[in-house]
């Protein structure tokens, strides 16, 4: 099972003077199970990348399947399918606070599972399920607002939220964005978590380099609307020269070994 692009391209604003191609000729695969990175200045088409993932955003061409299914359904049957695969892939924005909207955490976490038909028990018990797997208590915020939250505790609220849709692929743009070390390095080991027992597929957006380094085990590198690498982490720091001219720095301990290579050391 993955998530396929073929020879995806996307325009905004078509036909207006203020007309931009955001993606050019993106052919991609993520595998499932895997823990992808992707990675690139503001502007290099990665957040319009991820929206074509669960069919936001639709290509101008080009395809995006999910398991084997074409998300641009055409007739009936197809757009059932084409929505059933896209409620594979959970999407957590940059500031996913904002997603939060109910009066209580329960609450807001069984929104999603009750729009799905399921019977109040199994909503209740998607709602328990996530809280744990990101962390929070279950008796002792359940019936909290979100907005008594800290930030990385809204952040693992919303991300509960859309791990009790039970979706195969979860992708994360900017998940630390304005946390502080703390909160940032709690909710990555949350994510980490999730990769490794719940075998998720993860897709994580990030300027965070050392992040990356850290967790992933596959990067792409989005640059001008294209992918400019897409390989494991060791093969893409070996072009950080090449990075750096677009705005992205490898990991330090990158430099040091460049650094220790140039003087002669055998690392």
């Amino acid at each position: 099972m993955s998530i396929e692009l073929k020879h995806v391209n996307y325009t905004y604003m078509a036909g207006t003077p203020f007309e931009h191609q955001a993606l050019q000729d993106v052919s991609l695969t993520i595998t499932e199970g895997s823990f992808t990175a992707i990675a690139g200045h503001t502007g290099s088409g990665k957040s319009t990348l991820v929206q074509h993932l669960n069919g936001l955003l639709h290509p101008s061409d080009g395809q995006v399947l999910v398991d084997g299914v074409d998300l641009e359904g055409h007739d009936k049957a197809r757009k059932k399918a084409a929505h059933a695969a896209s409620q594979q892939v959970g999407m957590v924005f940059q500031y996913a606070e904002t997603q939060l909207f109910e009066e209580t955490i329960a609450e807001d976490i069984a929104f999603g599972p009750r729009n799905q038909g399921l019977t109040e028990a199994a909503v209740q018990e998607r709602v328990r399920e996530a809280m744990e797997l990101t962390g929070l208590d279950y008796k002792m915020f359940k019936d909290r607002s979100p907005f008594q939250l800290s930030g990385g505790q809204m952040r693992r609220a919303a991300i509960a939220g859309i791990l009790a849709l039970h979706p195969r692929y979860l992708v994360l743009d900017e998940p630390t964005a304005g946390l502080d070390p703390s909160g940032r390095k709690a909710l990555i080991r949350q994510i980490q978590s999730l990769h490794k027992e719940w075998n998720l597929t993860i897709l994580f957006v990030s300027h965070s380099m050392e992040d990356i380094a850290r967790y992933a085990d596959r990067i792409i590198v989005m640059n001008k609307g294209s992918v400019m690498y897409n390989g494991a982490p060791k093969e893409v720091f070996a072009h950080y020269q090449e990075l750096e001219k677009i705005g992205l720095a490898a990991p330090q301990v990158t430099y040091i070994m460049h650094d220790l290579k140039e003087k002669g050391l055998p690392v």
